[in-house]
């Protein structure tokens, strides 16, 4: 009783009632569609029935769990008392991951709608928060994520304060920021940081609606494009660029510097690296922030292609100096492999033959849907040909005797195979693409790391996290495919239709430089 009497006694002394207390809240729309899209890799189209595959979409309040810039943005969030948040209902994500192909017009028309009359619905709003990658590509649709800002614009108004969030491969450029309000990137790969970006974007918004911040942009493209294996934080002058980017917005105050380097395995016309900056109402210096970090990555622009990674036959022939020396665990890093299928580091193990080679993963739906039609026991005898189907970029199928010794759920697929063959030597075949990043992800079924020396792994980065700056393995090889495939360093030997590589170092000199 206390309370309410507490409760009344403030709302008559501001003037108003205790019902309209609580309608003063604010509150903001949350909503994910998110795709990091390989429009080169095989496999079709990603429709309606591949967003769904894996689970429907997420509604209502399991929004806020959704991937891991969204929790951020909620941790954040609850640190105001005034704020109310409203889940739009978004799709989980697309079956295959980063290795999918484009996802077409009706599927982007269909989720987009459904959130944006989920939004209609929620009206009014005080802000709006969209979750996104940055590198999505759309059939007939050159620039996704801004298409979405836009569709959200024409709903809450122009006044509606729009803040995204994105992943450090984004394909952005100045078109995001007409109509959202600000975008905050992931400064490190591995993208420790995604749940830092949430929450930056959470207080940005609250700021933003409470007349605290006037977000004033600019937004630059160096005119560098770079594949993702050489986009490593961890490592000079990448490291160099997201610190230089880092400073100023400790020089100076209400700046906020983000740093996109793209993804150039979706064609589409804003690829390559992309500063944005925003300000609080000061373009000057939004101008000459943006300006310096563009000027600072082209000065960059030789470092960045230093390291050349090893082909298949001499990455094997490391790693097996490596284990004669007892520099284990071995780290061999298969990151041309976009697709999931490559048998290259596979070919290896079998051909050598190598020891103790945990082989994780490899891309085999057919061997997937052999096994279940059969209906494969653990125990059974083991003999097919594993992956190569998307050659010459893959390789060839490569035989495989062994034993079954796991057939069921994991990596949130339903099932996946386990195939112990040779001298200590398993491979684990999925049926789309699995990108391991944790040692634990690898610890089901029969399956023990510990008693590997050899980790190949389908990995650009992103097994960095658990790998190598842990300090597990001691031994990092980084394996290039024979050939200027999908996924190599060779992105001049792709059949780009919507960009023109010679306007982007190092395959030629960018309008406006020298």
């Amino acid at each position: 009783m206390r309370i309410i009497a507490a409760l009344v006694f403030i709302s008559i002394i501001a003037g108003c009632t205790p019902e309209q207390a609580e309608t003063s809240k604010l509150r903001f729309a949350v909503m994910t569609f998110s795709h990091e899209t390989c429009t080169f890799c095989p496999g079709g189209d990603s429709d309606i029935e591949r967003w769904t595959k894996l689970r429907p979409p997420y509604v209502g309040d399991e929004v806020f769990d959704a991937g891991s810039y969204i929790p951020g943005f909620v941790r954040a969030i609850k640190e105001y008392a005034d704020v109310e948040l409203v889940g739009l209902e978004s799709p989980a994500g697309v079956y295959g991951g980063s290795s999918a192909a484009w996802t077409t017009e009706d599927a982007f028309e269909h989720f987009l709608a459904v959130m944006l009359e989920d939004l209609r619905e929620s009206m009014p709003v005080d802000g709006v928060y969209l979750a996104l990658h940055g590198a999505m590509a759309v059939r007939n649709v050159p620039r996704p994520e801004a298409e979405i800002a836009k569709r959200f614009r024409e709903v809450v108004g122009p006044d509606v304060p729009i803040v995204g969030s994105f992943d450090l491969h984004a394909n952005e450029d100045q078109e995001f920021l007409r109509w959202a309000d600000m975008a905050f990137i992931t400064k490190r790969y591995p993208h420790y940081d995604s749940y830092v970006q949430g929450g930056r974007s959470a207080r940005a918004l609250v700021r933003i609606a409470k007349g605290l911040y006037a977000p004033t942009t600019a937004t630059r493209k160096p005119g560098v494009i770079t594949p993702t294996v050489l986009q490593w934080t961890g490592q000079s002058p990448s490291m160099d660029i997201m610190e230089r980017a880092r400073r100023w917005e400790s020089r100076e105050r209400d700046v906020y510097v983000s740093v996109a380097y793209g993804f150039p395995w979706a064609d589409v016309p804003d690829v390559g690296a992309t500063i944005h900056v925003m300000t609080n109402n000061d373009q000057a210096l939004a101008n000459r922030i943006a300006d310096d970090m563009s000027d600072y990555f082209w000065r960059m622009r030789e470092g960045l292609f230093g390291d050349v990674p090893e082909r298949p036959e001499e990455a094997a022939n490391q790693a097996m100096t490596a284990f004669s020396e007892g520099a284990t665990p071995v780290v061999l890093a298969d990151y041309s492999d976009r697709s999931g299928d490559s048998t290259f580091t596979l070919q290896q193990v079998v051909e050598k033959p190598m020891s103790g080679v945990l082989v994780a993963t490899v891309r085999d739906e057919r061997v997937i849907e052999a096994l279940a039609a059969a209906n494969a026991q653990a125990g059974d005898l083991f003999s097919m040909a594993v992956g190569g189907f998307a050659a010459p970029s893959s390789g060839e199928p490569v035989q495989v005797d062994g034993t079954l010794t796991y057939f069921g759920p994991a990596f949130r697929y339903p099932q996946v195979a386990v195939v112990d063959f040779g001298d200590r030597n398993t491979v684990v075949i999925t049926p789309a693409l699995k990108q391991v990043i944790w040692l634990d992800e690898i610890r089901f079924g029969p399956l023990d790391p510990d008693n590997y020396d050899v980790f190949a792994l389908k990995s650009r980065v992103h097994f960095r996290r658990g790998f190598d700056e842990t300090g597990y393995a001691k031994t990092i090889i980084l394996v290039d495919a024979p050939g200027p495939f999908v996924g190599t360093n060779a992105l001049d030997a792709l059949p780009y239709e919507n960009v023109r590589l010679a306007d982007h170092y190092p395959y030629g000199t960018p309008p406006g430089r020298e």
